[in-house]
């Protein structure tokens, strides 16, 4: 009988999988289905110089956040860290290496990697910094400079639902990163909301086939925080001040 992909707890989960220079990829969109209880199983491990794929590096306490305050990242690979005050200290003082990559790019890359593809052409970032050092060919009269497809060595995932055979399903914003970085690594390892039983799950909505998830955990109704809560303005209040920016909710 195979064994069971449902562990315990997350360090249990990722017992024997964890060292040092390895490359993770790191599902979420801000601080929206990231994997949070795996990524402080991460930072209680121990483990460094880690290079991190993923869309942001969260905030300062929180996300991706936790282990730059550890210092366990020496190489980020991301769209988007203008959240992350640790970050851009580390980045400035010459202790972080990034790479920077347009967002639609760094979603293809990943996808890219999951389909077996090493290598495609696009023309985001052709003509500026982005393009350096990458081959560059025209297509039909365009340019388009080359990206190399990614593929880590593990990938931490949150899912809303997921069985006991690895089946997962994302709800709303959560569906972002995940999906595409569960196809795109050696070993997957995910954590669920709800837990149900191999049929529950209806096959039409399963975005994450089992086959792709190696291990699991159950989390429950982990915190989810709102990285910039904006909300509508009470009737009759002040306008905002001059040059400030008001966001509807």
């Amino acid at each position: 009988m195979a064994a069971s992909k449902v562990y315990p707890d997350a360090a249990a989960a990722l017992a024997g999988v964890l060292r040092d220079g390895m490359v993770i990829m790191a599902g979420g969109f801000g601080l929206c289905g990231i994997p949070q209880v795996l990524i402080e199983a991460i930072r209680e491990s121990g483990v460094r110089d880690l290079t991190c794929i993923s869309n942001n590096a969260g905030v300062d306490d929180a996300g991706l956040g936790l282990l730059l305050q550890t210092r366990q990242i020496r190489k980020m690979i991301s769209s988007y860290v203008g959240e992350n005050a640790t970050f851009a200290k580390q980045y400035l003082a010459g202790e972080l290496e990034i790479e920077f990559n347009p967002q639609g790019t760094l979603a293809e890359r990943i996808r890219a990697g999951g389909a077996g593809i090493p290598a495609f052409y696009t023309r985001t970032g052709v003509g500026t910094a982005i393009a350096e050092g990458k081959d560059e060919r025209e297509f039909d009269g365009h340019r388009y400079i080359m990206e190399r497809g990614l593929v880590a060595d593990l990938a931490i995932v949150h899912a809303w639902r997921g069985d006991t055979e690895g089946n997962l399903v994302y709800r709303m914003t959560a569906r972002n990163f995940n999906p595409i970085m569960a196809t795109a690594a050696r070993m997957v390892v995910a954590q669920v909301e709800e837990l149900v039983e191999p049929g529950t799950l209806d096959a039409d909505h399963v975005v994450t086939p089992g086959i792709f998830v190696k291990r699991m955990i159950h989390v429950g109704n982990v915190a989810k925080r709102i990285e910039q809560r904006t909300t509508r303005k009470p009737a009759g209040a002040a306008p905002a001040a001059a040059g400030a920016e008001s966001l509807p909710a």
